[in-house]
């Protein structure tokens, strides 16, 4: 991804928010191939929570005090956190292959980052 030092202006601004936008589009292009029988199961839940990630940083992008900002983006770690749990589950179960685990995992640990840091940027 090339990023661009321009002034922020919306949340879709955000790299948080973009690298987490990518996770969401790889998630729901894996989990296609899940079981039928999945997709009000562990599919439904896996994409509630990428989605949530970025439908968070948004909100919390939106909020007009430090505290309110933070919390949201708490909430988008959590819901991160909560996907990777359920990758383990899908990888374990036979529903994700090893390289498609590895891609969404290495993506989630860069959308991670990139909230801690807004996290940080919210505290100073």
């Amino acid at each position: 991804m090339e990023f661009k030092s321009t002034k922020i202006q919306s949340f879709t601004d955000l790299y948080a928010w973009q690298e987490g936008h990518k996770l969401v589009i790889i998630l729901y292009a894996v989990t296609k191939n899940f079981p039928k029988e999945e997709m009000f199961g562990l599919v439904s839940q896996m994409r509630r929570s990428a989605v949530s990630v970025t439908s968070n940083i948004a909100e919390g992008f939106s909020r007009n005090t430090i505290k309110d900002k933070i919390q949201f983006y708490c909430i988008a770690q959590g819901s991160l956190t909560e996907l990777q749990s359920q990758l383990f589950i899908a990888r374990d179960v036979g529903y994700l292959k090893g390289e498609d685990f590895d891609k969404i995992s290495k993506q989630t640990v860069i959308v991670h980052k990139l909230i801690t840091g807004l996290k940080k940027i919210g505290l100073k």
